[in-house]
């Protein structure tokens, strides 16, 4: 018998970056994207976008290589995340409690089987608009900003991994939800290669796939949504106005089906933006589907092909280790 799904946890919350450029970072994220700054310290810069409802849903953070600081996770309840941390805890992989945090209450904080460092929380502080941003759509967190490219809020993080079926097999059994797609070797041995991980009826909210060069905890990239495709192409067109280095795309994924756009930011960090997630997933009994490494070799869905880079490219470098 199949053990239940356990559904503990609502969405992607926030994610660190780190830049060695956090100013020219923060113009990126602000002037380009069209994300707004809440707050600032020291050594950060908290954003959100237009339509995300917390505090902030991107934290840069200054350090002197880019990556990943830490992701986040938002609990569906407290007794969904007591029941996460415990069973985090059983795992060995647990850090502790982190109490002075901005923008949201009490988060326990862990690493993943490949050293990312994550966090899992429930309390949070909601975004309040005010009279410069309050949208004449009541049911809209904030006035749309008109400025570059105006992502809508956070969509999904990829995360590198030396070994992705010990991280699919954590994330399931102790932080929950299902594995929507996955790339194998084959059909026969099924060695996962990829894995995309659905928290609620979004298509994924998170995606590991395999570090080519073997290293551990590395980021691949981090995506905002836009409304539409129409909108990735005009990014294209403002990325190129404004000097910024494009990767691959316009083009559509033919995993989850986005329609995508990468870029790497003044930081070196790869940033993509996508339309909003082009499948919702509604099916109480889904079953995972299953790519195979020749499959895959046929490019993405109109034949566009996967850039080396893209399985090669992941922050810190490799000499920053």
């Amino acid at each position: 018998m199949n053990q239940e799904t356990i559904w503990d946890i609502a969405h992607l919350a926030h994610v660190e970056i780190l830049t060695p450029k956090l100013e020219e970072s923060t113009r990126f994220f602000t002037d380009i994207l069209g994300m707004t700054i809440t707050e600032t310290t020291r050594d950060s810069v908290f954003l959100r976008a237009y339509d995300d409802y917390e505090h902030h849903s991107l934290q840069l953070t200054a350090h002197k290589h880019a990556g990943m600081g830490h992701y986040a996770w938002r609990a569906r309840s407290e007794a969904a995340l007591q029941r996460r941390v415990a069973a985090i805890e059983k795992t060995g992989l647990g850090i502790g409690w982190k109490q002075d945090n901005i923008g949201h209450g009490p988060a326990y904080r862990y690493f993943s089987p490949d050293g990312h460092t994550a966090e899992i929380y429930f309390d949070t502080v909601k975004y309040k608009s005010g009279a410069a941003d309050t949208s004449a759509l009541k049911n809209t967190i904030s006035k749309f900003p008109a400025r570059g490219i105006n992502v809508r809020r956070i969509d999904h993080l990829n995360l590198l991994s030396k070994d992705v079926r010990a991280f699919r097999d954590f994330q399931v059994g102790n932080l929950g939800g299902i594995v929507t797609e996955s790339i194998v070797d084959n059909l026969e041995d099924m060695n996962p290669k990829a894995a995309w991980f659905m928290v609620n009826s979004k298509s994924y909210d998170l995606a590991i796939t395999e570090d080519h060069l073997g290293l551990g905890g590395r980021f691949h990239h981090l995506t905002f949504a836009c409304n539409s495709r129409e909108e990735i192409l005009i990014a294209a067109d403002i990325f190129l106005e404004n000097g910024i280095f494009i990767e691959t795309g316009p083009h559509k994924h033919a995993i989850q089906q986005t329609f995508f756009l990468y870029v790497y930011e003044p930081g070196g960090n790869r940033i993509e933006v996508a339309n909003s997630t082009a499948r919702l997933i509604l099916d109480p009994d889904y079953a995972t589907i299953y790519w195979t490494i020749e499959e895959r070799k046929k490019g993405q869905a109109w034949g566009l092909a996967t850039i080396p880079s893209f399985h090669t490219h992941g922050t810190p470098m490799p000499e920053e280790l």
